[in-house]
């Protein structure tokens, strides 16, 4: 397994390997890698010849007052797995490397920026975009490999590539959950063990209101209602939002039409800890 610093060597590694015929899949993660980005690395493996790893905690995406000085950074042991789980390139770069000067660019996706993350957090999308950019730049065409727990940002992600002709592929990957529905996430070791135990509440309100659409409910104001009820009965949550969305345009919906894909997505903070999750529904 290759570990490279530089832009220049991450570039020039995977055009050798397209140059030698292989199929670069891509994963750009933060670090503190989880069962949830091996999952990413396997269906990359699965896909493609060459995998790449970026971690790289991406300042342009954090807030004054978020936790980019705290966020978790084990590098060795992210080497350890990545190497593990069949990873050829990791690409870890500085800040100085990333951004040598400061950043005149940006990147913006409309209307999908607008509400939800955009909203509560309104340059974050920005710096998503920017150093997602950034990467696919670098790494050239490749297939790239983002999980459905950030649903809003794979949303974004994609219609970026799209917009711009980028040579990605953005393949969407599966939530992964703990035994008892927790979505799996960098933060969740922030936890305190009480917060840890009240933190399922996010999938069981996503499952309750997922069977409230599946047994006929067609208002998707009620069933948001009903998330956002059913977080409010566990003392150490704080809901942000509750939405049910189209899946396609991320805007919130009325009726729920036969056919129609939506997601019901949701924001709960659990003392200074933000945990997002979500879960598609097929309306019968």
């Amino acid at each position: 397994m290759q570990v490279i610093s530089t832009k220049d060597q991450f570039r020039r590694s995977l055009d050798g390997a397209r140059l030698a015929g292989h199929t670069v899949g891509l994963v750009p993660t933060m670090g503190a890698l989880h069962a949830g980005h091996i999952s990413l690395i396997d269906a990359a493996r699965r896909d493609c010849d060459v995998v790449a790893l970026t971690i790289f905690v991406n300042p342009l995406q954090f807030a004054a007052g978020e936790d980019l000085s705290a966020y978790p950074r084990p590098l060795e042991r992210d080497l350890e797995l990545a190497e593990a789980a069949g990873v050829s390139v990791v690409f870890t770069p500085t800040d100085a490397e990333m951004y040598p000067k400061p950043t005149a660019t940006s990147v913006h996706v409309d209307g999908l920026t607008a509400l939800m993350e955009g909203a509560a957090r309104p340059s974050h999308f920005d710096g998503v975009t920017t150093v997602v950019t950034k990467l696919f730049n670098l790494a050239g065409p490749c297939r790239a490999y983002f999980g459905e727990k950030d649903f809003q940002q794979l949303a974004v992600v994609t219609r970026m590539a799209a917009d711009l002709d980028q040579p990605v592929e953005v393949i969407a990957c599966p939530i992964v959950r703990e035994s008892d529905g927790l979505a799996l996430s960098s933060r969740n070791i922030y936890l305190s063990a009480e917060d840890r135990a009240a933190a399922v509440v996010l999938s069981r309100s996503l499952e309750h209101g997922a069977e409230m659409i599946l047994g006929g409910e067609r208002d998707a104001r009620v069933v948001a209602a009903k998330l956002s009820e059913f977080v409010g009965e566990e003392p150490r949550a704080q809901l942000e939002y509750a939405e049910v969305v189209d899946a396609a345009s991320l805007v919130p919906i009325g009726d729920l039409r036969s056919g129609t894909t939506v997601r019901l997505i949701m924001t709960v903070r659990f003392g200074t800890t933000r945990l997002l999750d979500n879960r598609g529904v097929v309306v019968p």
